[in-house]
């Protein structure tokens, strides 16, 4: 990596001056890249885009507990937009075709990316606190519903801004098609942002979202425990386990390789990385937003059958039944189980 920034700091070729391919990586890698993100648009948009209608037009899918769903379709959709678009376009062109300006500002696709991030982190905190009841008779409300959403946010910008205003900055990376914060230059200035970052936006909320998923599974374990005679109970909690291995280990997939990748490069600076690995994680973890919405959205029953009611005009194949819009979804129900109150506890797929 140093001998790409000394060649872009002598000059020889600017990030925003000029196709990259014959310095950084052949034309058919930005192609391929251009091809990749030109499929992340097209699915994300569709997907997440179904999300969104879907939720306006049942009203039984605007419990408190989907807000946050919601809230996640809408960042992802934006990260394509703000992101995968604009790394699309770049690696057509093979360089940042939008100018230096626009890369400074790029700060409103990591901006979304790490609402998108937080989303499910406060989607499994809110899963814990109607489960597992901490708070004891505590009822999940729709104006918690909006805070923990509008968190996300402010959160996000809180340590997305800085850059702008002297803390880090924001450049070119990777191929030089797509700009990032400043982790590969150095210096207490760089180096302590992406340790901020890290431990805000990474650390914390994978932190956040094993304690609630252990804590969940501790729950639900524990009503099995007293129902074994019960097929239902020990199939729910299966469906259970297999959902949060699925969900720890998307966000892992999804999020891990490109905060170590920024940890490694900001600690070890002598480290020489081939430009197209560097981008990589980056791209990457574009492809969330195709599979955020299948994980965490699609396999949701109410969603799901919704969704079919949606696309079959009012009547789900597999259910033969007549959309019913008047049906209103649980405040205290859950995309995964729901766990009644009272001594006789039971566990049920939703």
């Amino acid at each position: 990596f140093n001998n790409n920034l000394h060649l872009y700091s002598n000059g020889t070729v600017g990030a925003f001056d000029g196709p990259q391919w014959p310095y950084f990586a052949p034309k058919s890698t930005y192609m391929a890249v251009a091809t990749l993100m030109g499929t992340v648009v097209i699915l994300a948009s569709f997907v997440n885009g179904l999300v969104i209608v879907v939720s306006i037009k049942y009203k039984k899918l605007r419990s408190p507990l989907n807000y946050i769903l919601v809230n996640l379709a809408i960042a992802d959709l934006l990260v394509t937009f703000f992101g995968s678009t604009v790394s699309f376009s770049n690696n057509i062109n093979g360089y940042f075709v939008l100018g230096e300006t626009v890369c400074q500002f790029e700060e409103s696709g990591v901006t979304v990316g790490i609402v998108g991030l937080w989303s499910l982190a406060i989607l499994a905190f809110e899963r814990y606190i109607v489960i597992c009841k901490p708070m004891g008779d505590f009822r999940f409300q729709q104006k918690h519903a909006v805070w923990g959403c509008l968190f996300t946010w402010l959160w996000s910008l809180f340590w997305t801004l800085p850059p702008l205003f002297g803390w880090c900055s924001y450049v070119p990376e990777g191929l030089r098609t797509s700009c990032g914060p400043n982790w590969y230059t150095g210096g207490a200035n760089n180096s302590s942002y992406v340790v901020a970052l890290f431990i805000t936006c990474f650390t914390l909320p994978l932190s956040l979202i094993i304690f609630s998923y252990a804590s969940l599974l501790v729950v639900l374990r524990a009503v099995a425990k007293q129902q074994k005679e019960s097929e239902t109970t020990q199939r729910a909690e299966r469906e259970v386990t297999r959902m949060v291995v699925m969900m720890v280990g998307a966000f892992l997939v999804c999020w891990l390789p490109y905060t170590s990748f920024a940890m490694v490069v900001a600690i070890n600076k002598d480290i020489v990385i081939h430009p197209t690995l560097a981008s990589m994680p980056s791209y990457f973890s574009k492809t969330a937003t195709v599979y955020n919405p299948v994980i965490y959205i699609f396999m949701n029953k109410q969603f799901r059958h919704c969704l079919l009611s949606l696309m079959c005009c009012g009547r789900n194949p597999f259910t033969g039944d007549e959309d019913t819009t008047s049906s209103s979804a649980s405040g205290s129900r859950t995309e995964a189980t729901t766990v009644s109150e009272g001594g006789n506890n039971k566990v049920v797929p939703a």
